[in-house]
């Protein structure tokens, strides 16, 4: 059931869901960029998994938002997400074979200190977003700002497993550690592409829907009006 919220109080939540979406989804775009170009530096397969995992995100929440511009936005949803959850699939082909064939040949990746602070820098970054969306979302009565913010969440964990896989083959040697970690971001883009493939956009655009999510209620109410 939808809390009731004040006008005022409304709008503001609107606001600082849209605000926090935003800043995500930026650092995602900031976060893909210097993952890559790390990941490619060091030979890594978890940092450029990761990074591209990011870039998918990315690419997901504007693709939903460039969704609801349509005139008639229902008709591109279905194409919409297949397309978001083929390229998660891919993602996760691609860091599966990767990952597969550094273990086989064992290849050592280099240290790498800018991969380390960026995955530090999201294990606690990314925690502060997901929490605040969660209880904007909670307050307004938002399942889809709540789901977003789980969304979040579950990018700590990607970077918490990348961080582990960077840091036990820099101090103790574990090479292989840093193959485990892209095997565990194959796993995660296998789980989003398959929610992708169904429907469940989770990783969209929270303010965009919360704005159909409003036109829709207006226009249950003047039907209400109109019985």
């Amino acid at each position: 059931m939808a809390a009731v919220v004040a006008e005022p109080r409304r709008q503001t939540l609107h606001r600082r869901i849209r605000l926090i979406v935003g800043v995500t989804i930026g650092y995602n775009v900031i976060e893909a960029i210097v993952a890559v170009a790390a990941g490619s530096v060091a030979s890594s397969a978890a940092l450029i998994g990761f990074g591209l995992d990011s870039t998918i995100e990315v690419l997901s929440a504007a693709a939903v938002a460039w969704q609801f511009t349509r005139p008639d936005p229902e008709r591109w949803e279905k194409p919409t997400l297949r397309v978001i959850g083929v390229a998660f699939f891919a993602l996760a082909l691609y860091v599966t074979a990767s990952s597969v064939l550094a273990l086989i040949a064992q290849e050592r990746p280099e240290h790498s200190t800018v991969g380390i602070v960026l995955t530090a820098v999201s294990v606690v970054v990314m925690p502060f977003l997901s929490l605040a969306e969660r209880r904007a979302g909670r307050e307004l009565g938002s399942a889809t700002a709540v789901a977003d913010s789980m969304q979040t969440l579950i990018c700590t964990y990607l970077s918490a497993a990348v961080l582990v896989g960077l840091v036990a083959n820099s101090l103790l040697g574990w090479w292989w550690a840093d193959a485990v970690a892209g095997l565990v971001i194959a796993g995660f883009a296998v789980r989003e592409g398959i929610e992708a493939w169904r429907g469940d956009a989770c990783a969209t655009s929270v303010g965009m829907l919360l704005e159909e999510h409003d036109h829709e209620h207006d226009h249950d109410h003047e039907h209400d009006h109109e019985r």
